[in-house]
């Protein structure tokens, strides 16, 4: 049997649910209708989700596992029906299309940081073929890993703009089907804000490693460029400051808490999965700037490390991942500064039971 045939193909979106609930009941129409009909949209597919995932996941290639992706970009045309008009495969001409370019390259980027820093072949590390659709459905205010491929909308224009934009969606999105094929972590609770907060590292890693830019120089948001001018806020999430992303009367305030002490419990959101995130993407920002250099090698492979070393439990809380990533560190570099960063990093959002495995 298939290693992965049980392995749970989790309907995961870039824009919480939260945030679009509360759009939905905007008194302008422009703004509560778009946000309203992608609830729906989103709900119909978490539902289809649910119902295919006891059908396993899709077989990767036979034979040894390519070290160049293999892309095929969609055009949905604005319908649901996926994928799509083929636009551009891989090795293929530019389109004239700039959604189908950016999502071709935002998979090619990923691709390229896994591959690259960490030896993994497309997010199987068998592989597995990358397609995406883009210009899904009408005025559809989000993004999303069906267990399958990338689907983007185009936004309404109004709060959120084409969500091919920033790279660092793609790559979220996209490290949610490296969760699914490594620790699947449970969509619920504080292992479901694990899952989401592995999506935002790398997510930001691969963007840093476009950039060319260091740990000290990245910006460490998550979805800049994706607001609309209308909204007051920079990005959905901040990975330095959680909390400060936006501050707007129609968006709301960003809810993510930094350290323990503002933990949200709430029934929403599959228990928070997209607020208390903020909780361990603020431990790796800080784990990333206190080693500094390029935040992708040595922060990013003890993460990594954890993610794929298989023994994350699927039900994982953050204590367990914490104390497993001082461990990772002790185990690759020794009980150096990179023991110490990720100690020191747990510690200062709260997390301070890091003996057993982390002192191991």
């Amino acid at each position: 049997m298939d290693a992965y045939t049980n392995s749970r193909r989790v309907f995961c979106t870039i824009v919480p649910p939260h945030v679009l609930d509360k759009l939905s009941h905007h008194d302008d129409p422009l703004v509560a209708g778009p946000a309203r009909r992608t609830l729906e949209r989103d709900a119909l597919e978490r539902t289809r989700r649910r119902i295919t995932t006891v059908r396993g996941v899709t077989a990767t290639l036979e034979g040894a596992p390519s070290s160049k992706p293999r892309r095929t970009i969609y055009d949905a045309e604005h319908e649901t029906r996926l994928p799509g008009k083929k636009m551009r495969e891989e090795g293929g001409t530019a389109s004239g299309d700039e959604s189908v370019n950016r999502a071709y390259n935002g998979l090619g980027a990923t691709f390229e940081l896994f591959l690259n820093a960490y030896g993994r072949r497309s997010i199987d590390d068998s592989g597995l073929p990358l397609n995406a659709s883009v210009h899904y459905s009408e005025d559809y205010n989000n993004a999303f890993w069906d267990g399958e491929q990338m689907v983007f909308g185009d936004g309404d224009g109004e709060v959120f703009l084409d969500f091919t934009i920033p790279v660092d969606v793609m790559a979220h999105e996209l490290t949610h089907g490296v969760t699914q094929y490594t620790a699947n972590l449970e969509y619920f609770g504080q292992s479901g804000a694990l899952n989401e907060s592995m999506s935002d590292v790398f997510g930001s890693l691969v963007k840093q490693h476009v950039l060319g830019q260091t740990a000290g120089e990245a910006d460490w948001l998550i979805g800049k460029g994706l607001l609309a001018e209308r909204v007051t806020g920079v990005a959905l999430r901040s990975m330095k400051a959680p909390g400060t992303a936006y501050d707007d009367d129609v968006l709301g305030k960003d809810p993510q808490p930094g350290t323990m002490d503002d933990f949200v419990h709430t029934s929403r959101d599959n228990g928070g999965v997209h607020i208390n995130s903020g909780i361990p993407n603020h431990a790796f920002y800080l784990a990333a700037t206190a080693l500094g250099g390029n935040a992708w090698e040595r922060a990013g492979q003890i993460w990594y490390d954890v993610l794929t070393g298989g023994d994350l439990a699927s039900d994982a809380q953050f204590t367990d991942f914490a104390q497993l990533t001082v461990a990772a560190a002790q185990s690759r570099y020794g009980e150096g500064e990179e023991h110490t960063a990720v100690l020191e990093a747990w510690t200062g959002v709260g997390i301070t039971d890091l003996g057993a495995r982390g002192e191991r």
